[in-house]
């Protein structure tokens, strides 16, 4: 049995590819560790607010100096930090809007990217990712085809999402695409040929 977080970034609503990707990928998962658990969070029926002052003022405040203030600004983060701690198996829905990714997840990324709570540096100014021993699926949606072809050097989707998790200590990242559902003659079986390619691992 695993613990599954369902990030969901669509502003399609129920024309969304995503969504139905992620839950295809999540099935799949499902199959091979009966009686998983799923927790969903959509950012866009609940959006992240955008950071301010106040929230990186309450990161960067030891605890026991937190203000009320610095505590109900820090509470969002903290939820999802806590999200990902309690998870086993992240499946990140990641449609492409204008080379990258929603705004929104974009906001949950500034949430969770925490000094000394999901990365550290040491001494020698080493980095060193905090998260660790949790598998990623990315469900990635393109109008184009970036896997490979002239579009690759214009994904600025999984190169970053790669990096950015990596950074916090989730490198074992496996990514399913559904792309070119604006191409004619590719669109028609986008869909099928990404859950053919789910694997499990």
């Amino acid at each position: 049995m695993k613990q599954i977080l369902h990030i969901i970034s669509s502003a399609s609503g129920q024309a969304s590819v995503s969504v139905p990707l992620g839950n295809a990928i999540i099935e799949k998962i499902r199959q091979t560790y009966p009686g998983s658990i799923v927790k969903e969070r959509n950012l866009l029926e609940k959006p992240l607010p955008h950071l301010e002052e106040a929230h990186v003022a309450s990161f960067f405040t030891p605890p026991e100096y937190r203000t009320p203030e610095n505590l109900e600004a820090i509470i969002h983060s903290d939820e999802v930090v806590q999200e990902i701690k309690e998870a086993d198996i992240l499946v990140i829905g990641a449609p492409m809007y204008n080379f990258g990714i929603h705004s929104t997840l974009k906001t949950w990324i500034d949430h969770l990217i925490r000094v000394g709570l999901t990365f550290k540096y040491d001494d020698q100014g080493n980095q060193t990712g905090l998260i660790e021993g949790k598998k990623v699926y990315l469900a990635l949606v393109s109008g184009a085809v970036y896997s490979e072809g002239p579009m690759r050097p214009a994904d600025y989707v999984e190169p970053y999402l790669k990096t950015i998790l990596s950074f916090i200590g989730l490198s074992d990242i496996t990514s399913i695409r559904v792309e070119g559902l604006a191409i004619p003659g590719v669109k028609e079986t986008a869909f099928q040929k990404a859950i053919e390619s789910i694997c499990i691992n």
